[in-house]
């Protein structure tokens, strides 16, 4: 029986609300698959990136490896840091290595930050323990970022393999002629192997250094002075900067986010920090450009033509346009009941797609209109809020940056070409003018 709640004697259904416009479906799904982190927003991310190159892909070479480099990325950040840091780390290897009497509560409060942990009313040995695990688990997690550096040389391993190319002109389509170079062939083969190895060594000293640390780094001072710093470096150079009579707020808020390689709490759960963020994105853009290196000059200009952009957008970009496009709407007075101030003139979270039900709710019984209209229109106002951005980010950072880069890549093939030709044929002349024949080339 469906429960029923009753106000001012109208009596409205306690129940999810039926959604039957098509359109309203369509935004709903949006909505949800922006809030989940899991397979669906996996697809959606994917796709987001993936699209636009799709269109504007110049070869089968080209379709093919940054569809494999996509799906790969997308892989590793949206699955391997909540799996090595959750469920394979946390949950599982560094549980076991704790003594039996302080597991639960190390596990427990791994979440916590360095400042919470330090201010509660844990005994000092168990506080350093559980910072010291904390630590460790942070560079057993060092995997993630060197998967993502080692990234670009797969994707070269990939192309060599299956394509026998490793001239990026003949990715790129603007050399129809068959890539014959092996000496380069095997330069990238040999690098590319070299540099996955690499990685594969680092992540396994990271994670024994990790699960060292853990097991016996609350006995060693040093230890516990190296872990703090290891999770908040940007408080500790806020402390540097203060004791240089350096003070700002806008300085320690900056540094605090964007140099936390802690992970964020996310209801007791790890979650990937704005500092992981930045820490990955830009070991990725250094492994994009030594891969791209080895292919050739344009594919390395093409890497530093778009990808820095989509590092600046992805940490910084995002969140600014997002946060100015909330101010913008909260001082035209838009969408009142999704978009608030707190008492210190701050945007306040918008409510996600499950808030929405019960604000429907509230709203109805105030108007006393239908819970379905007021979902719908609350919908369509979450979408707007939250499909700007988005579709800022797919137009600019996908079609129009994508678009970009390709066409100066062809312009300075086009125009190294034209350069060659025109020193060649300069040399030609000296070498076979008789007012030359005097002089060695």
């Amino acid at each position: 029986m469906i429960p029923t709640i009753k106000s001012n004697n109208i009596e409205f259904k306690a129940r999810v609300p039926n959604i039957n416009s098509r359109q309203i479906k369509v935004l709903d799904g949006f909505l949800k698959s922006q809030e989940n982190l899991s397979h669906t927003r996996f697809i959606q991310g994917t796709l987001t990136n993936w699209f636009p190159k799709a269109i504007l892909s110049r070869s089968v070479i080209d379709f093919s490896e940054f569809t494999f480099l996509e799906f790969l990325e997308s892989g590793i950040f949206y699955f391997a840091a909540p799996f090595f840091g959750e469920k394979l780390f946390r949950n599982k290897i560094f549980k076991v290595i704790q003594p039996e009497k302080l597991k639960k509560s190390v596990i427990n409060n791994l979440a916590k930050s360095t400042e919470e942990i330090q201010k509660s009313k844990l005994d000092k040995n168990l506080q350093n323990r559980i910072i010291t695990t904390k630590a460790g688990l942070l560079l057993g997690c060092l995997t993630v970022p060197l998967m993502e550096y080692a990234l670009g040389f797969a994707k070269n391993l990939f192309t060599l393999k299956v394509f026998k190319v490793g001239d990026f002109n003949k990715v790129a389509n603007l050399n129809k002629e068959k890539d014959n170079n092996e000496e380069r062939k095997q330069k990238i083969e040999n690098h590319s192997k070299s540099v996955l190895l690499k990685t594969g060594i680092l992540s396994a000293l990271g994670i024994a250094s990790g699960i060292l640390l853990s097991a016996i780094g609350h006995k060693f001072k040093a230890a516990s002075k190296f872990s703090e710093i290891l999770l908040e470096p940007g408080e500790q150079i806020s402390k540097l900067l203060h004791k240089a009579g350096i003070n700002s707020k806008s300085t320690d808020k900056f540094l605090k986010e964007y140099l936390k390689l802690d992970f964020e709490n996310n209801n007791g759960k790890l979650a990937l920090s704005k500092g992981q963020l930045a820490a990955t994105c830009i070991t990725g853009l250094f492994g994009y450009s030594a891969a791209a290196k080895d292919r050739g000059k344009l594919d390395f200009y093409e890497v530093w033509t778009r990808v820095p952009l989509v590092v600046l957008y992805t940490i910084f970009g995002s969140a600014l346009l997002d946060g100015q496009f909330k101010k913008y709407l909260a001082k035209n007075g838009k969408f009142p009941e999704l978009i608030k101030k707190d008492t210190n003139g701050l945007i306040e979270a918008v409510p996600t797609r499950k808030d929405l039900e019960e604000i429907a709710k509230r709203i109805a019984q105030k108007n006393k209109t239908s819970i379905d209209e007021e979902l719908a229109k609350l919908i369509k106002q979450k979408s707007v809020i939250t499909g700007v951005p988005y579709l800022f980010s797919l137009v600019t950072m996908g079609f129009l940056l994508s678009g970009i880069s390709r066409i100066w890549t062809k312009y300075r093939y086009n125009h190294g070409i034209e350069k060659y030709a025109v020193n060649s044929n300069r040399q030609n002349f000296v070498k076979t003018s008789p007012a030359f024949q005097g002089f060695k080339i």
